[in-house]
């Protein structure tokens, strides 16, 4: 139904039509018309009567029919006005709208920010990456991708700083995997020619090969879960990687070893770091001889093992170490022959008192004359006397001793361990500290 009211004449100013619409509005008002009738009162016991004053019942319903089409059309005409206020007000908000950009625009165009040098601006993206060790999947929301959705000079800035886009998390399987492998090559060009630190979750070997094909100059620390490599485990193309120094391992089994070390044991010369993460698999004397010759290079271990000749032999067979990582479960206590190793400088061991022996024949094999931090973690039972002939025996450097698990060192004990290293920090720490 078209009304008076149905369009307005959004040319005019808005200013123009509010101020005429308030007038309208202080000016209206709606009048309740006098709808009583005799026969309006109920019950209506009278029924002789017919007509009242001139009006028949039939006049009446007549006359209410007019008066309720008139409110429906006042009712649409207001409706009508209502919806093209309605579109009116949605052009006004999008006007503000479009006036708030530009005066953004324009304020940025003036902001210090803006006007800070790419030097320092590149200073503030590199504080922005997260601190997290754990390689993460590309995310929108996060640094350094979130750095380019902000303006041109920030994408410009984020774009030509190669160290932005060194640490990846690769997520490679067969979902959507065309415009995945796009945007991992164009995040590994980004890099321009500097070192890459990878994580691989699920594998396929073809695909994750032609993806890094381009690369595999570049990449020199890598993190793999065997699990995820489709329920086996393949034999790992780190032997393809000419300039990878360091390799973490997840999810690795006992059944795993001889394929993964095959890989392992062909690993380039500048392999400095090896971290087989999980308490599983123990390694004993053959495990760890089937990776040479890989030792001879590293100089940081992470590894679980199962004998105490197999960490003398381990030491053995890496002269260059200088910090070692051991997850212990010792199923032996015959004494070992002494063994000392001049370059180590950290010296971690976590153990279940539950589950293995004391400590006391290694600490009495070894001598550490260059050690500088000793941690260990999860020991019931502190092999005093043997650490204080340790320490005496390798007249080391050591200035920090952190002891966690449910260990308790007497104040004498403390005192004893001082008198031999005067500078030591002895700490005891249930929560289990780490010093790597």
């Amino acid at each position: 139904m078209q009304t008076t009211y149905s369009k307005f004449n959004v040319s005019e100013s808005v200013s123009d039509i509010i101020a005429a619409l308030q007038s309208i509005l202080a000016r209206s008002q709606v009048i309740i018309p006098v709808l009583e009738t005799p026969y309006s009162r109920f019950p209506n016991t009278d029924r002789s009567t017919v007509e009242v004053e001139g009006r028949s019942v039939i006049n009446v319903i007549a006359e209410r029919q007019q008066q309720l089409d008139a409110v429906l059309h006042e009712i649409s005409g207001l409706e009508a006005v209502m919806d093209s206020i309605k579109n009116l007000h949605q052009q006004v908000v999008e006007k503000k709208e479009k006036i708030k950009q530009s005066m953004n625009l324009h304020k940025a165009l003036v902001s210090t920010l803006r006007r800070l040098p790419t030097e320092i601006l590149s200073q503030i993206f590199n504080h922005c990456l997260p601190e997290t060790k754990l390689l993460l999947p590309p995310s929108a929301l996060k640094a350094p991708m979130l750095l380019t959705g902000i303006c041109r000079r920030w994408r410009e800035v984020a774009v030509g700083m190669p160290n932005l886009w060194c640490r990846l998390y690769v997520e490679v399987d067969n979902r959507d995997w065309e415009r995945a492998a796009f945007c991992y090559d164009l995040w590994f060009k980004r890099s321009q020619g500097r070192p890459l630190s990878l994580a691989f979750g699920c594998y396929h070997s073809t695909k994750l090969r032609n993806l890094l094909q381009p690369y595999i100059t570049q990449i020199t620390s890598l993190r793999v879960t065997v699990r995820s490599f489709q329920g086996q485990c393949p034999q790992l193309f780190v032997s393809d990687l000419p300039a990878l120094q360091e390799l973490a391992i997840l999810g690795m089994s006992t059944l795993d070893i001889p394929t993964v070390a095959q890989s392992i044991s062909r690993l380039p010369p500048t392999m400095r770091s090896l971290k087989v993460i999980d308490m599983r698999p123990l390694f004993d004397i053959e495990r760890l001889s089937s990776f040479s010759p890989v030792w001879a290079h590293l100089t940081d271990i992470l590894i679980a093992v199962r004998q105490q000749d197999a960490v003398l032999h381990l030491l053995q067979l890496c002269p260059n170490l200088s910090s070692l990582t051991l997850r212990v479960a010792f199923d032996q206590t015959d004494p070992s022959k002494s063994f000392t190793h001049t370059r180590l400088q950290t010296l971690c061991i976590t153990y279940d008192a539950l589950l293995t022996r004391p400590l006391s024949g290694l600490l009495s094999a070894l001598s550490l004359p260059n050690l500088r931090a000793f941690e260990a973690c999860r020991n019931a039972s502190w092999p005093h006397e043997d650490m204080k002939a340790f320490l005496a025996r390798s007249m080391c450097p050591l200035k920090i001793l952190i002891v966690g698990g449910q260990v308790t060192i007497t104040d004498a004990q403390r005192a004893e361990y001082v008198s031999l290293i005067p500078s030591l920090e002895i700490i005891i720490d249930h929560n289990g500290r780490r010093i790597l």
